[in-house]
């Protein structure tokens, strides 16, 4: 453990630029912090936090789940630290396998034991009296969305609301290997699950819009570049198809919030998603011409619109309006 903690003394570079952690923190108004928990299964993992410095109590409390190959040290940040600054406590875990967490690189070998670590945290995190009676909401990123709606499959009254953002719950077709290439890979997965051979187009260029923004996404030295392992990729097809066939029973209030531009997930999912659910509060924003990476790969300028969206959305749904 005291190297994953390490990590945090020698990666001196952030999203922001080299401003240590703690000072930009102060200068957003907020404060922040890390710490690793170790889940019932035994695995460490590391965590953030994201708060308002007020002292008055937080308008809500957000529990977030990053996407794939991703983690919540580097530009996963922004949202957090937007959301904090408006009043709502933050709190994200990097999940097994994923930036400080222990576990073989993005390899994910079953994600119901992932959703079981999540729910398990979370739930610590919603013990604290001081959160006593605040709504609590759930928030994912592409395979965090799928994450999160698991979740709420898992403990369907557990959350009062989701915030989807360019959710995974079906692997779009232009990110899945032609046939007969996923027959062969399922069949080597078996016995070689580990291997990082699934034949697929770079995630982060597709994500992001802005070129600069792909040189900042690049620089994130947690991130996983690799080609996807077969196992995790027969996972994910696993529990996407499953997500899929069960869009008629999710019941909690979401936000769905996707671009008509997305090549990594399928706005068309998102538009099922929507029609299916069987919540009645529901909301769903697709924008026009933007891609998958709504909250960083995007102009400023539409960073701004989504924000705008998913707080008014929480506005809507929290005291001290």
């Amino acid at each position: 453990m005291e190297e994953q903690e390490n990590l945090l003394t020698e990666t001196e570079i952030h999203y922001w630029g080299k401003t240590p952690e703690e000072e930009y923190y102060k200068q957003q108004g907020i404060r922040g912090s890390h710490s690793l928990y170790t889940s019932p299964r035994g695995l460490c993992l590391f965590t953030r936090s994201w708060l308002p410095i007020s002292a008055a109590p937080p308008r809500g409390v957000i529990c977030m789940v990053h996407g794939y190959g991703n983690d919540i040290s580097w530009t996963f940040q922004s949202t957090a630290i937007f959301l904090a600054q408006k009043g709502f406590a933050c709190y994200a875990i990097d999940i097994e396998a994923h930036g400080r967490s222990q576990g073989l690189k993005a390899y994910v070998p079953n994600v119901d034991l992932v959703i079981q670590d999540c729910v398990s945290f979370f739930n610590f995190i919603k013990q604290d009296p001081e959160f006593h009676g605040l709504p609590s909401f759930l928030y994912g990123e592409s395979m965090g969305g799928a994450i999160c709606l698991l979740i709420h499959l898992s403990n369907p009254r557990g959350f009062d609301g989701a915030i989807l953002v360019a959710p995974m719950c079906k692997i779009s077709e232009n990110m899945k290997p032609r046939w007969p290439i996923p027959e062969i890979l399922s069949f080597v997965a078996k016995f070689f699950p580990t291997l990082p051979i699934v034949p697929t187009a770079d995630v982060l260029s597709k994500s992001i819009k802005v070129e600069e923004k792909k040189k900042i996404g690049l620089m994130n030295p947690m991130r996983y570049s690799g080609k996807p392992r077969l196992g995790t990729v027969v996972e994910l097809v696993r529990v996407t198809d499953y997500l899929s066939k069960r869009l008629s029973d999710i019941s909690i209030p979401f936000i769905v919030l996707h671009g008509s531009a997305d090549v990594v997930t399928d706005p068309n999912v998102s538009r099922a998603l929507y029609e299916e659910a069987k919540s009645k509060d529901k909301t769903i924003k697709i924008y026009d011409g933007m891609m998958h990476s709504l909250l960083f790969g995007e102009t400023d300028e539409n960073i701004e619109i989504v924000r705008g969206d998913i707080l008014s959305w929480l506005n809507d749904r929290c005291q001290g309006n």
